[in-house]
């Protein structure tokens, strides 16, 4: 598995749809993930980025997706093995923040950041 592969496999552990951001297929229904991606290796923190998306009248769903999210993550860190290493994933700081969107009152979104650290060469 490489580096783009992991994150990937990642934001898909939640029983929800993931896309890469420029990769959102037109069709897409809601909840789903949309998540950032950007790689190095070893010794480069990178804050990476993603978004749940949810459209529903309440945020009950989504802050059970975001707790889910957290303690898949734990307050330590979580691992994956890819080809030539690891890459770990911590929350980021500010880990999630709600967001709305002007265009469409029943949307339901929230930011997340999170560190990842591609122990890799």
């Amino acid at each position: 598995m490489n580096k783009a592969e992991a994150i990937h496999q990642f934001w898909s552990s939640f029983e929800i749809p993931a896309y890469d951001e420029f990769s959102v297929p037109k069709d897409a229904e809601m909840p789903y993930i949309t998540y950032s991606f950007v790689a190095d290796s070893i010794g480069q923190p990178i804050p990476l980025t993603a978004n749940l998306w949810y459209r529903e009248s309440t945020w009950t769903n989504i802050d059970q997706k975001v707790k889910e999210i957290a303690d898949y993550i734990g307050y330590g860190y979580t691992s994956k093995k890819i080809e030539d290493g690891y890459v770990w994933i911590v929350r980021g700081g500010a880990f999630a923040q709600r967001m709305d969107d002007p265009s469409d009152p029943l949307i339901r979104r929230v930011y997340l950041n999170i560190i990842a650290e591609f122990l890799t060469a």
